[in-house]
């Protein structure tokens, strides 16, 4: 008998399990990396994009290698203990991974590394549970897409869509229009997936993606140095959580 042809359902929840084996090597890479390279960065990523991140990655190729997720393997490998380190002093950075970080390794001089990051900032679209950065309301007439310049109004097909988000448009000689001005978020309050939705479609961006550092550790002193001010994400900066991750960007 032919099988179903039939849509299934497919849990997208599911997620196997890294055997032993894998985890090994992951560890055996990290220590390896450890005794080439002279710093150890940990650093974590505010409002993460898995496309941001790549291109991270795509930069410091050359120059670094960057391994993020799975902290408690991470941690293992370095070692927690001064009786357990990899090397020198490393244990004193091994202790702070927690949560979603990651680790870098470079010979790259601190400063040079700390400048790129602050500079590396990356405008986004924010998502649900986000904090609102700004005020935005949309003005009577039609509805705007800011995506080109100068904006142009939404096209006639997408008005259902855009009612179906909460705004109240007619079609007016075929373009959706507000009959009175309509408050789209209010800074400081969590985005709702309507709103973040159509802050995307308008083309209002209001995260911004950047890697910001916590500590690093020289293998010549066996030292582990807290990094603060610009290199360091604020407060604002984590709010919303890290987001989730590709396990193609886990470690390249």
């Amino acid at each position: 008998m032919p099988r179903s042809k039939r849509s299934k359902l497919v849990s997208l929840t599911k997620v196997e399990k890294k055997t032993k084996e894998q985890k090994n090597a992951m560890m055996q890479e990290l220590q390896e990396n450890a005794e080439k390279w002279r710093y150890c960065w940990l650093f974590e990523v505010g409002s993460m994009r898995n496309a941001h991140l790549k291109t991270v990655r795509k930069l410091w190729k050359d120059s670094a290698r960057i391994f993020l997720g799975r902290g408690a393997v991470m941690a293992k490998a370095l070692g927690l203990t001064p009786e357990e380190e990899h090397r020198a002093g490393i244990h004193k950075l091994a202790k702070q991974i927690k949560g979603q970080v990651g680790v870098l390794f470079t010979n790259s001089p601190p400063q040079e590394v700390i400048d790129w990051f602050v500079d590396f900032k990356q405008p986004d679209f924010a998502r649900a549970g986000n904090t609102a950065s700004r005020t935005v309301v949309l003005p009577a007439g039609p509805v705007m897409r800011h995506h080109s310049d100068p904006p142009e109004p939404f096209p006639h097909n997408e008005e259902p869509q855009l009612r179906k988000l909460g705004l109240t448009t007619t079609m007016n000689r075929g373009v959706p229009t507000l009959t009175t001005s309509h408050e789209l978020c209010k800074k400081g309050k969590p985005l709702t997936g309507e709103q973040a939705q159509l802050l995307k479609l308008i083309g209002h961006k209001m995260v911004v993606f950047r890697v910001g550092l916590i500590a690093r550790w020289d293998s010549e002193t066996g030292d582990v140095v807290q990094i603060e001010g610009p290199g360091a994400l604020t407060p604002e900066e984590r709010i919303g959580g890290a987001g989730n991750v590709d396990e193609d960007v886990m470690s390249e």
